[in-house]
């Protein structure tokens, strides 16, 4: 069973991202699933630091990006979450290509979500995991 409680394709999900810092950064949704959702980022001039490798910065705007929509998309019309708390670990430096995220729902309570994000690189390596706990809040006068 599907844990989307709103209306999900990709190209409305990618199309969230107009005029946003996930347009500048190059994130794009890719795919999702009854249980998750995933993107991808380019590494490069947009998401390097001095050094020339991925911004660990960077890899917390994909993991927030992802797993703010896929709970935002996980509760019911009149509820929208925003985020509490994200942490991450650098697990392995990148200095080109393109990372891939998958945001899964660890837990979708009725007042606090909490979602997984790990991030590979094309080999399938390890780049980045990170913890995202969302609050789910009720539209004013709904």
């Amino acid at each position: 069973m599907s844990i989307w409680k709103k209306p999900i394709s990709i190209d409305g999900l990618n199309a969230t991202s107009e005029n946003t810092l996930m347009e500048h950064l190059g994130i794009r949704y890719t795919e999702f699933d009854d249980n998750s959702l995933s993107g991808s980022m380019p590494v490069d001039h947009r998401t390097h630091q001095p050094m020339g490798m991925l911004h660990g910065g960077a890899s917390v705007v994909l993991a927030e990006s992802l797993g703010s929509l896929a709970a935002n998309m996980a509760v019911e019309e009149n509820k929208y979450c925003v985020g509490l708390d994200i942490n991450a670990n650098h697990i392995r430096a990148m200095r080109s290509g393109v990372v891939h995220g998958k945001a899964t729902a660890v837990h979708l309570g009725a007042t606090t979500h909490v979602w997984q994000i790990e991030m590979t690189d094309e080999r399938g390596r390890l780049v980045c995991t990170s913890r995202l706990t969302m609050a789910v809040l009720q539209h004013k006068g709904k």
